[in-house]
């Protein structure tokens, strides 16, 4: 009894920081350049690393690249994707990512 006490503390404890860093993150939108061809496929892809670069730069928050829900595998096109960040079991964040041709 006293030890499910101490899990559930715990998780708590959890769960706060978790929704401490959400709020951090809620509404972010990045842009992300990347080489592309004039169809917009990307030469290459855009995953989870430079997504939560990004997101760190622009929150000033502290998000692991195994946060990052990518549900179809890294992006391979420009455009805008709502991106999934699941930073506790019970708390998942939406990021909008822009992936956008570099311009030369």
């Amino acid at each position: 009894e006293i030890r499910r006490a101490e899990l559930e503390a715990a998780a708590a404890v959890e769960k706060g920081a978790a929704d401490t860093r959400a709020a951090k993150i809620e509404g972010v939108e990045v842009t992300i350049a990347a080489n592309a061809g004039e169809d917009g496929k990307l030469f290459g892809s855009v995953g989870t690393r430079e997504i939560t670069d990004a997101v760190n730069a622009a929150a000033g928050s502290d998000i692991d690249k195994s946060e990052v829900r990518l549900p179809e595998g890294a992006l391979r096109h420009t455009g805008e994707f709502d991106i999934d960040v699941q930073l506790h079991s019970d708390v998942t964040v939406s990021v909008k990512v822009i992936v956008a041709a570099e311009s030369e």
